[in-house]
């Protein structure tokens, strides 16, 4: 009888747990804002900065958070590593 108790409450809490994270989570993406793990906002650009595109991929990355490469030519962002490396590849051939 007492474990009969305890299995339904455990059911209970579980649905109202997940009633709950369904109902927050719909209120978030209405709001336009989104949680990691259920704490504080997640990491997103700042509103209003500009994205500019990566010359390799086409990639649009965020220039604060970006990968660069300062030449004669000015600064350009890439969206990983590799991108940067094929562009550097690409000027040395040149």
């Amino acid at each position: 009888m007492l474990t009969r108790f305890l299995l339904w409450a455990l059911l209970l809490f579980l649905v109202f747990r997940a009633v709950g994270r369904l109902i927050r989570g719909i209120g978030e993406g209405t709001r336009g804002t989104t949680t990691r793990g259920g704490r504080g906002r997640a990491a997103e650009p700042p509103k209003g900065e500009l994205m500019v595109r990566d010359p390799v991929c086409g990639t649009f990355v965020v220039p604060s958070r970006a990968l660069t490469h300062r030449d004669k030519n000015g600064t350009q962002c890439f969206c990983s590593d590799t991108c940067r490396q094929e562009f550097l590849s690409r000027s040395n051939r040149l």
